[in-house]
């Protein structure tokens, strides 16, 4: 409807995961160095959390997108699976045909396991929506854990979702599996002062001929709405280019922001209490990464090169408190 208007050769704002759209706010760079890291090492069981719409998902499938073609994976979108199930996708993703039983499906995923370790390949297995896994769920993906060498695992796993995740892998049952989480990370929603390079980053990718179509006010605007949560951004900057596009305005004003905000139950917070006021885990060592993840520097077949997490002094890498 409004591309053409706005100059845009793709909707920027979709609502849908999209890693091309992926801007790296610190967080976001912890999050991948975590994921990249964990993999590349062998450390088995990594737990990465986020409210809703931080953007966790994008996450993920960007640094799948970015891994040699080598790295085999299986990917759980589903969390309600029963046991059967979800070794069944498993098994699936694995190419893992003709067993007879849960027990002959997890000796032949062994050996295959086995063999591609010793191939110095990598095996990846992501629960999406983590949270929502029950207790016996967990407690086999703890069990795929046995799978390993005596100095690393042979199956990564990547626990995905939202903070509730922490306060269930918390539970006296589950301690077993707690002791095993080598490394965990956490998307923060975006700073007050990183809106604006958020929507300047998507509309470049989108194609658009400018890049300040929103005045600072109406940027301002939009992060206290969203409290800094991109898929609020996606959905009131998407609104307000339609309501743009509908009065003929060129540019989009705190006024159309405002309107549409009060229309999609979004009340921003007085001035006084500022915008988001969320700060990265960690810092990392951004000389290493920037030629890495910037896209628009670097085509998408580049792999992954060799990054360890850098750790701050004042914050603590390894959190041990869940």
């Amino acid at each position: 409807m409004y591309l053409q208007y706005y100059g845009l050769k793709s909707i920027p704002f979709s609502l849908t995961p999209d890693p091309r759209f992926l801007y790296y706010t610190p967080s976001h760079r912890e999050v991948l160095a975590n994921l990249q890291y964990g993999i590349q090492h062998g450390k088995g069981l990594i737990v990465a959390t986020g409210e809703v719409g931080t953007g966790k998902t994008t996450v993920i499938r960007a640094i799948m997108s970015r891994l040699d073609r080598s790295v085999l994976t299986s990917n759980i979108v589903n969390p309600g699976l029963s046991v059967d199930e979800f070794y069944h996708n498993i098994a699936g993703d694995f190419a893992i045909d003709e067993h007879k039983s849960k027990s002959d499906l997890l000796i032949r995923l062994g050996k295959m396991l086995a063999v591609r370790h010793s191939r110095g390949l990598r095996t990846v297995l992501i629960v999406d929506e983590a949270q929502g896994l029950s207790r016996e769920l967990l407690e086999e993906i703890r069990l795929l854990l046995n799978f390993e060498t005596d100095t690393e695992k042979q199956l990564q796993i990547i626990l995905s979702g939202q903070p509730e995740l922490r306060e269930k892998l918390n539970h006296p049952g589950l301690r077993q599996l707690k002791q095993r989480i080598s490394l965990r990370c956490e998307i923060k929603p975006l700073k007050s002062d990183e809106v604006s390079g958020y929507l300047r980053k998507r509309l470049k990718v989108a194609g658009a001929a400018r890049l300040d179509l929103f005045t600072s006010d109406a940027i301002d605007l939009i992060g206290r709405a969203s409290e800094g949560i991109p898929r609020l951004i996606n959905n009131i900057c998407d609104n307000a280019l339609v309501s743009g596009y509908a009065m003929h305005k060129k540019l989009i004003t705190a006024g159309i922001v405002s309107d549409v905000c009060e229309s999609l139950d979004l009340a921003p917070p007085p001035l006084h209490a500022g915008a988001v006021d969320a700060a990265p885990v960690l810092s990392i060592n951004a000389d290493q990464l920037d030629d890495w993840w910037e896209e628009e520097e670097h085509p998408a077949e580049s792999k992954v090169s060799e990054i360890k997490p850098v750790r701050r002094r004042s914050a603590g890498r390894f959190n041990k408190r869940d």
